[in-house]
């Protein structure tokens, strides 16, 4: 029979994983939003901190040609991965035995990337190799792409001088099988002139795009996207020994961003600026909980849910005066970001030992961010009514991480992890070309007086390969062996 222990003997131990716990995963997943600050006991607070430094680097695509999965390896990629930090608050009370009352602060989603140096994301002012690439070897140069534009320009011209005598002649044909004739030889010159035409207009593109990329030389490609939660819950424990609790609150969630599409790795779309202006909006989130406190057991299931933002978003796209329109417009960009799921248990091993797991769920297959002006244009491509966003996921995100915390003294424990990361597809997006990772970490807490402690830790990432894809999917990149590491110190208060 196993032996009971209470939870307190296990205090110290309790929480210390989760100063470093689900951080940098698939998407644009940070925090990880973790509740288990509520499901403490008594009155608790905490403040965290995280620090996370990824060494990313790769090599673009040499490659020029119309094949999108064709690569060859180019010219190297110093580390796009900007370093950034967060903070998560979270403070919790009983109202009584039964209602339990809480407010969490995180940064749920987000993105830093920087691209610098010389290699295809970073604007540079060689019209000619920037013609040549961008119009996949059609033009070598920009008076090549001249002549061949005049040249496809007089043939779309004279097949629809064409398209118009056969069409004549077809009105005026004696025999029904002569018009038929003729018909026919009008559809067909009808059809020639619009696809030279629009050979023509795909070089006219790729010199208006190596003029645009000239115009912002040295320019790297950036984007930076923040988001900021706030959460209200309130919760009910049920059953004679309160052993479950159920619990829910509304979420307000601000979102920023900003992106920068610069080198030939993005074709004609080089030059691309979008600012989208902070915008609040609502969701819930909802879950259940169980626990057994003489074995120091916890589990909790949590769903959020999605949000629906309404942004104002400005901008700017040089490609569109060369096609008559006007390159920096205003507008309203749709964006939903991910609902998920979390699940968060601990037992007790023995008085001194508690293990834990976690476990997340984000849907990154169904998230897209579909600019208005970018997609308008990218219709041009696609030869449809949909167009392309600016960045989506193939794959759902799924996360894991294990840990055992030991107390050594009464005042004093570590712990220890290891996680994986599914990511969220590849080839990925090439904003955030990683697929996953391992992690594993380490962490201590110290008790400072019955109520405060403080916390410090430290989780190494091994990053998996994977492909840097644009919206057309196009692979225009390449990232192997990476990783980084995250930091992360806490100071909580509890009183039971």
């Amino acid at each position: 029979m196993r032996a009971n222990f209470h939870l307190k003997t296990l205090t110290v131990a309790v929480a210390t994983l989760s100063v470093i716990s689900v951080a940098n995963a698939a998407g644009l997943d940070r925090s990880g939003q973790d509740i288990t600050a509520f499901l403490q006991d008594g009155t608790y607070a905490e403040a965290v901190y995280t620090y996370i430094d990824a060494d990313v680097t790769g090599r673009d695509n040499a490659y020029v040609g119309s094949d999108k999965n064709a690569y060859q390896q180019g010219k190297k990629i110093d580390d796009i991965a900007e370093s950034y930090d967060f903070f998560r608050y979270g403070v919790k009370a009983d109202v009584n035995d039964t209602f339990s009352v809480g407010i969490l602060y995180d940064e749920p989603f987000g993105a830093a990337a920087d691209y610098s140096g010389d290699n295809n994301f970073v604007a540079r002012g060689d019209l000619d190799a920037s013609v040549n690439a961008i119009s996949n070897g059609n033009a070598s140069s920009i008076a090549d792409a001249g002549i061949k534009i005049d040249g496809l320009t007089a043939g779309a011209r004279q097949a629809g001088i064409d398209a118009a005598n056969f069409a004549a002649q077809a009105q005026t044909a004696t025999t029904p099988q002569a018009a038929a004739q003729f018909a026919q030889q009008a559809q067909a010159a009808q059809a020639q002139a619009q696809t030279l035409a629009g050979q023509a207009q795909s070089l006219g593109a790729a010199v208006a795009a190596a003029r645009a990329e000239a115009a912002t030389t040295g320019e790297g490609t950036n984007v930076e996207v923040r988001t900021h939660n706030i959460t209200g819950i309130l919760g009910a424990k049920l059953g004679q020994n309160k052993n479950f609790q159920i619990y829910g609150g509304p979420v307000a969630q601000r979102i920023e961003a900003d992106v920068k599409l610069r080198g030939i790795a993005y074709g004609p779309a080089t030059g691309y600026t979008a600012h989208i202006s902070p915008d609040q909006d609502y969701g819930w989130l909802a879950g259940v909980a169980y626990s057994k406190p003489e074995i120091a057991l916890k589990a909790a299931l949590t769903y959020r849910s999605e949000i629906e933002h309404s942004a104002s978003i400005s901008e700017t796209y040089p490609l569109v005066a060369a096609l008559g329109g006007n390159p920096t417009q205003g507008n309203v960009l749709e964006i939903t970001t991910p609902k998920s799921v979390n699940f968060d248990f601990q037992t007790g091993i023995n008085p001194t030992t508690l293990a834990t797991a976690k476990v997340r769920w984000v849907p990154w297959g169904d998230f897209a961010i579909v600019p208005p002006l970018y997609n308008e244009v990218s219709k041009r491509s696609t030869n449809d009514d949909k167009g392309l966003p600016l960045v989506d996921y193939d794959d759902d995100q799924w996360q894991v991480e294990l840990g055992l915390a030991k107390r050594l003294t009464p005042a004093f424990a570590v712990t220890g992890t290891v996680g994986w990361d599914s990511g969220a597809g590849n080839p990925v997006t090439s904003l955030g070309p990683i697929e996953g990772y391992y992690s594993a970490g380490l962490g201590a807490k110290y008790n400072l007086t019955e109520n405060w402690a403080v916390s410090a830790g430290g989780k190494y990432l091994w990053f998996g390969d994977a492909k840097g894809q644009i919206p057309n999917k196009t692979i225009v990149s390449n990232f192997e062996d990476n990783d980084g590491f995250i930091l992360g110190a806490k100071i909580s208060y509890q009183a039971k």
